[in-house]
């Protein structure tokens, strides 16, 4: 049992860097994430900011993106204006 919990415990540590970078290098700063659900609250939609990715060319990718008439997936342009919209 011992064995077992050190095992787990070593790979607890070993993976939870590599799980914390998967997230944070294409994640957007904390004022672009309040502008982007001020924009979002516009629109009567709202997000959870762990589905906003920062693209490689300054675009945003917008996933399970929760509006009062249903779901989409939405990609925004640096400026942070819709350019693609669609319903899930």
């Amino acid at each position: 049992m011992k064995r077992t919990l050190a095992t787990v415990t070593i790979l607890a540590l070993l993976a939870g860097p590599a799980l914390a970078d998967s997230h944070g290098a294409d994640a957007p700063d904390a004022e672009t994430i309040e502008r982007i659900n001020a924009m979002l609250a516009g629109m009567n939609c709202e997000i959870d900011p762990e589905d906003i990715e920062l693209e490689d060319d300054g675009t945003y990718d917008l996933d399970d993106v929760m509006c009062a008439d249903g779901q989409y997936d939405m990609k925004l342009d640096a400026d942070l204006n819709v350019t693609e919209r669609r319903k899930e």
